[in-house]
């Protein structure tokens, strides 16, 4: 069952990287400084206070730059290979009893999956809200990603099976909005 968890946490941590790349890190790294959640070996260094303090100053940059209208949108195009990256990295980082083969598989298709999807969606998010508002939406966007990659990387790690569900339900979600916005837009530049 230990492992099972294990994974549901690392799935939830990489799924939030898709929100924020470096939030969920330092969030991880925070717990793990405070005990709260365990790393596989060779993943000890996410808990000291170096990568702490780097991932303190990535993460107030990303959340900064996220802010400033059309960066965000230029920043989506790094950011998602970089949180499918830092997902397969967190997945492997808190998965500690398994094959290594089967371990590395999990966190490139699991961990790189789950923040590649959860990324497909706030970039669709993001590009509706710019469509849709001239960018002067990406505020309250840019806003909810943070919370988002804030709450789901803390419930992760103390709830792993309700984030899941909840980060399905968000997901299906900013599609069904996207999607809609979206629609709409372009429908009113035919007509």
């Amino acid at each position: 069952m230990d492992s099972v968890l294990a994974v549901l946490v690392g799935i939830g941590l990489a799924a939030s990287c898709g929100f924020r790349v470096f939030v969920p890190l330092l969030v991880s790294s925070l717990a793990a400084n405070a005990g709260y959640l365990e790393l596989a070996d060779g993943f000890q260094w996410l808990g000291d206070w170096p990568a702490l303090a780097a991932f303190g100053v990535a993460s107030v940059v990303e959340v900064g730059t996220y802010y400033v209208p059309w960066l965000d949108n230029l920043l989506d195009t790094i950011a998602s290979p970089a949180g499918m990256i830092a997902g397969a990295v967190l997945f492997a980082a808190s998965v500690t009893e398994l094959d290594p083969f089967l371990h590395w598989t999990l966190a490139v298709i699991a961990g790189g999956g789950a923040a590649g999807i959860v990324q497909g969606g706030t970039v669709v998010t993001r590009v509706a809200s710019t469509a849709s508002s001239g960018g002067l939406a990406n505020f309250a966007v840019s806003t909810f990603e943070l919370a988002a990659g804030l709450l789901f990387s803390a419930l992760a790690i103390v709830v792993p099976v309700v984030t899941i569900v909840l980060l399905i339900i968000v997901i299906g979600c900013m599609y069904f909005v996207g999607r809609t916005v979206l629609r709409t837009f372009f429908a009113r530049r035919v007509t």
